[in-house]
């Protein structure tokens, strides 16, 4: 009798598409036998273990989509090498309080002092909470939305940007851009504007941006935009990557 109970679980939950209940029954009821669980607590353990397969494999899939460069969260960032760096400004993002209110956060500071992990870690926090997320360089996006408007695909490419409850555009300023392109970026930053959030990285400051985006005047409409609802966190240290080159040879140094 207790096998037919089981089989007809099972088939209820391969019907139901609980893959891991339908799986696990056996496994299920004999850890509910051995802890003597209530009905309750069966239940409750049973939908949990659906619900964390469930999010595990949503969360593998988004960060393969998500376009990010690696998957380093915060715990991995060196704070102690940054330590003009507001470590309590940084754990706050990751509460994720500026997503849920489609704010912005802008992250300044010289080539590689740890922008884009600290970027990277934050969009991670929140790809785990559940938000979609998409990481592109601005080359690459001005690159693939000039590509789109030649073919007359402009404003399909242009929702590929605008989907995404967190959006990361890294390395502005690297590569100064025309107006057009400029024009594509405020088009970005204002259909985005208090409907999610965007995550820049820069290693030029916001006086610098009229030499970014090709125009002062548009520079300033984007950083209107921007900054409006925004943290910004500025990283004034050295490079990581030159962390181990900065080691003296040969023993300690005087």
């Amino acid at each position: 009798m207790s096998e037919l109970v089981t089989d007809r679980i099972r088939t209820h939950a391969e019907r139901l598409r609980l893959t891991h209940i339908a799986e696990s029954a056996d496994a299920l009821i004999e850890r509910a036998e051995k802890s003597e669980m209530g009905y309750r607590e069966f239940l409750d353990l049973a939908l949990e273990d659906e619900v964390g397969l469930r999010e595990g494999r949503r969360f593998r899939n988004a960060l393969k989509l998500s376009g990010l460069p690696h998957h380093k969260g915060l715990d991995e960032f060196d704070f102690a090498f940054q330590p003009e760096l507001d470590a309590r400004k940084v754990k706050d993002l990751a509460t994720l309080a500026f997503v849920e209110q489609k704010a912005n956060v802008c992250l300044l500071g010289s080539p590689g002092v740890g922008k884009t992990m600290l970027a990277v870690g934050l969009s991670i926090a929140a790809c785990q909470a559940g938000y979609s997320i998409y990481f592109t360089t601005l080359d690459d996006m001005v690159r693939n939305l000039n590509e789109a408007d030649a073919s007359g695909r402009f404003a399909k490419k242009l929702r590929t940007y605008l989907k995404p409850a967190v959006l990361v555009v890294d390395e502005v300023g690297y590569l100064p851009l025309s107006r057009a392109e400029g024009n594509m970026v405020f088009q970005l930053v204002s259909r985005r504007y208090e409907r999610g959030s965007i995550i820049l990285t820069s290693n030029k400051s916001f006086s610098e941006m009229g030499q970014v985006f090709g125009d002062d005047i548009l520079a300033t409409a984007i950083l209107d935009r921007l900054l409006h609802h925004s943290e910004v966190v500025s990283i004034n240290g050295p490079s990581y990557r030159l962390k181990d080159r900065m080691k003296p040879e040969g023993g300690d140094a005087s």
